[in-house]
């Protein structure tokens, strides 16, 4: 029965949980916007590690250098576009 019972998925969803909480402690508390931008940060990628290791199995597979090439190139388009996006649309070039 035991190995039936998911506790890394248990411990997944309990560190989601806890990081959300602290994440939306910015805005109950009403911090600044430096303090806030650095949880936020911290939050959000420690979620991402949290979500890509315990619920998507990123380190299980036996190609780890074609998948972890894979998540650095969807980091770096979704930078491309965000700073590209930003660049078109705020800061007007």
């Amino acid at each position: 029965m035991k190995e039936l019972f998911p506790k890394e998925h248990v411990v997944g969803f309990v560190g989601s949980l806890i990081l959300t909480i602290a994440a939306l402690s910015v805005i109950t508390f009403d911090m600044s916007k430096g303090i806030a931008m650095i949880i936020l940060s911290v939050t959000a990628l420690a979620q991402a590690v949290v979500q890509l290791v315990l619920f998507m199995h990123i380190g299980e597979t036996e190609d780890k250098k074609t998948l972890y090439t894979s998540v650095i190139y969807a980091v770096v388009v979704g930078l491309v576009t965000v700073f590209g996006s930003l660049l078109t649309m705020i800061w007007g070039y």
